[in-house]
């Protein structure tokens, strides 16, 4: 019976509740990584595409006129930077190359030397005519020795002849002796004065050999190197140089442009010019006219003008490209201050037929502004309403661009690419 009764107890169910296991904190340190990283990713989300960047833009300045600045261009042509003094340097013999002293960019001075030739022949030449030159005054000196002689001879044969101790013959003879050596000696002393010049003309070419600055510039060109022929004339081969280097007088420098015939009649001499050249778009250079030629070129119906500018600079070279506003006549100094504002032709658009442009204020966002155009400054506009000196417009607006419109600044690195 108490096996049996001990059967039935271990068939009991116990009602007890179980012991609670202890609760392990890993999925609420799971829970709050994977919120953190939902805000994260929220505010990467917002910074990158829920935020208005604006659109990117370029901006310049807008600029207060003055009364030199308030003429405006009447025509605008193209040329070239030109040197009026250029000279490709050569000697004046052929001769061979004995030393080079110039290199490209170096500044010489009139009369500096360029270069020497070998001066072998020159030297002989030279030495012949001092020999020649030497004879023929030694020639002279004996000459007037026996010219003396003879002189003395015939004062002693007068007094004889007078008292008639000597024949009329023999007098007559050193007469004759003394005339033909004064003949003689006058014919050496021109053998004398020749021999002289034929040594002058020897010692100028010693100093043909020698090649020197006509006037003083820049060398922009090294046309020989030594051991090399060279020759004031063409050679017709390709072994004899003509010139050994080029100079160019930097202060010299001037543009010409070529103006249509069908709008010459806008050009006057004296006329101001406002000139940029095409490494510089930045830099206007202020200058004039000097003269207009009096031909035309029939194959492109142009007039060449030639114009000087007022900057001297080492950014200005020869050939140049330069884009020339010839402007109207400055106005005197007491002349009215002119009103508006030079602003970019870049930054001026139409919009609905009118001109505009959109002006950048301090929180980055456009505001359109109609214009009203008082003619052109070159690329640039004078703007009499609708802008004021110094504020910031955009620059090549785009289609979409209205006002209001949040914008961003180009970076100049951007730019530089």
């Amino acid at each position: 019976m108490n096996t049996s009764a001990d059967l039935l107890k271990e068939l009991r169910i116990d009602r007890k509740p179980a012991p609670a296991e202890p609760r392990s904190r890993k999925p609420l340190w799971i829970t709050l990584g994977v919120i953190v990283a939902l805000l994260v990713l929220a505010v990467l989300g917002w910074l990158l595409f829920g935020r208005d960047k604006g659109i990117e833009v370029r901006t310049a300045p807008t600029v207060a006129l003055s009364n030199g600045s308030a003429s405006a261009a009447v025509l605008d042509a193209s040329g070239y930077v030109v040197a009026r003094r250029m000279a490709t340097v050569s000697a004046k013999i052929t001769g061979k190359v004995k030393e080079v002293l110039i290199e490209e960019g170096m500044q010489v001075e009139e009369g500096q030397v360029m270069a020497t030739l070998d001066p072998v022949d020159a030297n002989a030449t030279r030495d012949l005519s001092l020999a020649q030159l030497a004879a023929a005054r030694s020639q002279s000196g004996s000459l007037q020795a026996q010219l003396q002689e003879a002189e003395a001879n015939v004062n002693r044969l007068t007094k004889l002849a007078r008292e008639q101790l000597v024949s009329k013959a023999q007098y007559d003879q050193a007469v004759a002796q003394r005339d033909t050596l004064r003949a003689q000696l006058v014919t050496a002393q021109r053998n004398t004065q020749v021999a002289s010049d034929q040594l002058r003309i020897s010692d100028n070419g010693v100093d043909n050999t020698i090649v020197r600055a006509p006037f003083a510039g820049v060398v922009i060109a090294k046309a020989a190197q030594p051991g090399e022929i060279v020759s004031p004339l063409s050679a017709g081969g390709g072994f004899t140089r003509t010139g050994i280097g080029t100079i160019v007088d930097m202060d010299s420098l001037e543009v010409e442009v070529e103006v249509g015939e069908a709008f010459i009649g806008r050009v006057q001499p004296k006329m101001p010019i406002e000139a940029t050249l095409n490494a510089y778009p930045d830099w206007k250079i202020p200058g004039e006219v000097i003269a207009i030629i009096p031909a035309a070129d029939r194959s492109k119906a142009t007039v060449k003008v030639r114009v000087a500018l007022n900057s001297k600079d080492p950014r200005i070279v020869p050939d140049m490209g330069v884009r020339v506003s010839f402007l109207e006549k400055a106005k005197p100094a007491s002349a009215e201050q002119p009103k508006g504002v030079r602003a970019p032709g870049a930054a001026i658009v139409e919009r609905d037929g009118a001109d505009v442009a959109f002006v950048v204020d301090g929180e980055d966002r456009v505001e359109q502004r109609a214009l009203t155009l008082a003619g052109k400054l070159g690329d640039d506009q004078h703007v009499s309403a609708g802008l004021s000196a110094g504020e910031s417009v955009v620059l090549d607006p785009p289609a979409g661009l209205k006002d209001g419109d949040k914008v961003r600044l180009v970076e100049e690195s951007t730019d530089a690419e």
